[in-house]
């Protein structure tokens, strides 16, 4: 049924705010015939006016929107209501969606825990175990205060502690009056384990109709009555909050657990409960004061906690490594530069381009009593100078390479820049570590990911075809071909070729003047839906260790591929896909042509279905 004659409804949506978007929807809202019933109006809800010469001609009684975040409130939904009720709607309105509900659970998980915290680093030396260990200003660190969002459902449930029961948190009813002030809200539970309480998963979900016949949930799998009728969304996912700090609890000892919010932000804390405990108290935002939660994200943390890394990259270091090496380090805040010098390095030096990511390495350097071991330059690499180095020449260039900026898994290829322009300053010999790197390639058949590029077509009987013609248009522009990151440990896919070597960089010699290209196939061994390529850097520390910033394990014919869980990969889409349903006629094959230009970094790449046959 639809609404009922004299109802003036108001749909907001943050699209309709950005020019073509609301060009489009003008578009959509004539060819389906409603012109005569559907006005749009390019601006934000709080500029809409209402009266009989405003974009209004009366306060609405329907209030229609889409205005949340994997977070719920992260984009403004709050404030973006308490507005609409004030000015642009009827009292006792109603509202679609009707209600949200906020749901948590607290978790201990050491995996979660390593994407928030800076663990001890072992280092087994000549002289026996030495342990980096994190700064005190580290370690009572609150954190940063933005939300972790991921799709949860791919965390194994074997990766963390349930603590508590799902708790629903805090409600809000959209048909109400709503208020963006700072408030807080708490639930006492008794804990189902003993543990150290460290994380908090959450979601939400809504009402869409006010007897709540209709609904809609974020709850992950272990969360849901019926797992087996699972959505999957990339747009909403789940939220992973972790506390200030880690803390005990008991089995069967009631506790409190606290969710804060602002008008854009929520956060967790935990509380003992206690019987004059009848008031809620609101607690400020917890904000990063050691540097390392603004310039290390969750999966650098995680990173640079993996100790099987940390271990390869020290017996790489112990096999070139040599007495009176004179080593430089060129990484962003990493901690090379004190593996160099627990394994024998006669002198260290880093490099940190930014003035946080100098302090915060003063800091772990000072934790660990090495102030005046490890020479830190702060200075962007490019203009070292020779007495930056005491006058001594450098026999070991060694990175990750990790840089801050990087976005796409070559954007690391700045460490060739580096290795280039510091060339005067490396000895007749010197080693670089790693000594190349190659970019790889594989066709694979996401099981949901290829959903963020399938056309909506019809949906719910409305026309909106308009809107799949422009995206697609914007996408077929050459410069629009090209690849975007992922982080696919989160989106499973299953291969359909073998990985194969595209391209290879030497860092032991200078970057090329000239473009590098390679042109080739891969054979889609087997059948399935030929969603997109995969590409990757491994990196050659010496000839007998390679490092993997994607496909961890060897492949096999039933599975899902095994990603790095600290990096994200590279995806270029293809446009055409081979359905699994049709016998293949012959050897069918995916075509490429890559190629690396030295003068920006940038790689450019096509990726095209083809029958090897024709």
């Amino acid at each position: 049924m639809g609404p009922e004659p004299g109802t003036v409804l108001l749909a907001m949506s943050p699209s309709v705010v950005f020019k073509p978007m609301a060009d489009a929807a003008v578009k959509i809202v004539e060819k389906n015939g409603f012109s005569d019933k559907i006005k749009v109006i390019n601006k934000h809800s709080t500029e809409v006016t209402v009266g009989p010469d405003g974009d209004l001609p009366c306060r609405a009684n329907i209030l229609v929107t889409e205005l949340f975040d994997t977070e719920l409130i992260g984009e403004g939904a709050l404030p973006s209501y308490e507005h609409a009720h004030r000015h642009l709607v009827q009292e006792n309105c109603e509202a679609v969606p009707h209600k949200a509900t906020v749901y948590a659970q607290l978790v201990e998980s050491r995996r979660m825990w390593s994407w928030n915290k800076l663990f001890p680093v072992h280092v087994q030396t000549s002289l026996g175990e030495q342990v980096i260990v994190p700064p005190s200003e580290l370690e009572r660190c609150p954190g940063a205060p933005s939300v972790y969002d991921i799709q949860l459902n791919q965390v194994p449930s074997t990766d963390f502690t349930a603590l508590s029961d799902v708790l629903p948190m805090f409600s809000v009813d959209f048909s109400k009056q709503v208020s963006s002030s700072a408030a807080c809200h708490s639930k006492q539970f008794v804990p189902l384990a003993s543990g150290q309480a460290q994380v908090v998963l959450s979601w939400w979900d809504i009402e869409m109709d006010p007897e709540g016949k209709i609904t809609c949930t974020m709850a992950p799998f272990w969360a849901q009555t019926n797992p087996q009728e699972l959505q999957w969304r990339d747009h909403w996912m789940q939220c992973v909050y972790f506390l200030p700090q880690e803390e005990p609890v008991v089995q069967g000892s009631p506790r409190c657990l606290v969710a804060h919010h602002d008008d854009y932000c929520v956060w967790y804390s935990l509380q003992r409960t206690s019987a004059d405990e009848n008031e809620e108290v609101y607690q400020v935002r917890p904000v990063c004061d050691c540097q390392a939660h603004l310039l290390w994200n969750r999966p650098r943390f995680g990173e640079i906690n993996d100790q099987d890394r940390t271990d390869q990259y020290a017996q790489a270091l112990r096999t070139v490594l040599m007495p009176g090496t004179i080593c430089l380090c060129v990484s962003d805040g990493s901690l090379l530069s004190l593996l160099a010098h627990h394994l024998g390095a006669e002198q260290v030096f880093t490099v940190e381009s930014s003035a946080a990511s100098y302090r915060l390495m003063k800091r772990i350097f000072k934790a660990n009593h090495l102030e005046d071991k490890v020479s830190i330059i702060k200075k962007r690499p490019e203009l070292l100078t020779s007495a930056d180095l005491e006058g001594k020449k450098v026999s070991l260039l060694l990175g990750e390479p990790f840089f801050a900026t990087s976005l796409l898994p070559w954007h690391n290829l700045y460490f060739w820049y580096v290795r280039t322009s510091v060339d005067q300053h490396l000895e007749p010999g010197a080693v670089v570590m790693p000594q190349a790197a190659s970019l790889y390639a594989m066709i694979v058949e996401f099981r949901d990911l290829w959903r963020i590029r399938s056309p909506c077509g019809d949906c719910e009987g409305f026309d909106v075809h308009i809107m799949d013609d422009m995206i697609k248009h914007s996408l077929d522009f050459r410069e629009s071909r090209e690849a975007e990151p992922h982080p696919l440990w989160e989106y499973p896919c299953r291969s359909l070729s073998e990985p194969q070597q595209i391209l290879t960089f030497d860092f032991q010699q200078p970057v090329p003047q000239k473009p590098v290209r390679a042109e080739g196939s891969m054979e889609l061994r087997r059948p399935g839906k030929s969603h997109g390529a995969v590409l990757w850097m491994e990196y050659h520390l010496t000839p007998d260790s390679t490092v993997s910033t994607g496909l961890m394990n060897p492949l096999e014919d039933k599975g899902d591929c095994c990603w790095n869980p600290h990096c994200k990969q590279a995806v270029y889409f293809l446009s055409t896909t081979v359905d699994p349903r049709v016998p293949l006629d012959g050897p069918q094959s995916v075509s490429y042509a890559v190629e690396f230009h030295p003068l920006t970094g940038d790689i450019t790449m096509e990726f095209r279905l083809a029958d090897t046959l024709n």
